[in-house]
């Protein structure tokens, strides 16, 4: 493991971070991670200050937030002195979109469990669920994809 203020290679950051290598490439391509110094030999070396911020756009990425938000959230990062309104509602934002789904997958679960629990475990020819699957007529409503 590396230092806390030793530079370390794109592989050696990649460990360290659980974030692929391509990934990391790909998020200096988009600007939310800067373009390292490289050495001599071309290889690009990530001080503290990247692997903080790279920790910072996974934890983040592992929390559902999408790049513009990611993005909006390392701005603010970067200004320490700004009031937090801002990362709140970016915050609030995606605890609302959480809500939304899980509110989705609790209809689905329920739609599902009605299908089960209407089968006879007979025949195909009179099973419940290739029947409700083949007319959605016969389910109970409207079920957006979770």
């Amino acid at each position: 493991m590396a230092k806390a203020d030793e530079h370390v290679t794109i592989g050696a950051l990649a460990k360290a971070t659980g974030v692929k290598v391509p990934t990391i490439r790909f998020y200096e391509e988009i600007g939310l991670i800067p373009a390292p110094p490289r050495t001599n030999s071309n290889r690009r070396l990530y001080g503290p200050a990247a692997r903080s911020r790279l920790g910072f756009v996974r934890h983040a990425r592992d929390l559902g937030f999408d790049l513009p938000a990611i993005r909006a959230l390392l701005a603010l990062q970067d200004r320490p002195d700004a009031p937090c309104a801002e990362a709140d509602a970016i915050a609030r934002e995606r605890l609302d979109e959480v809500e939304r789904k899980i509110a989705a997958l609790a209809a689905l679960k329920g739609e599902l469990e009605a299908m089960v629990r209407s089968c006879a475990h007979g025949r195909v020819a009179d099973c419940r669920v290739i029947e409700t699957l083949g007319d959605h007529h016969l389910c109970r409503g409207e079920h957006p994809r979770a």
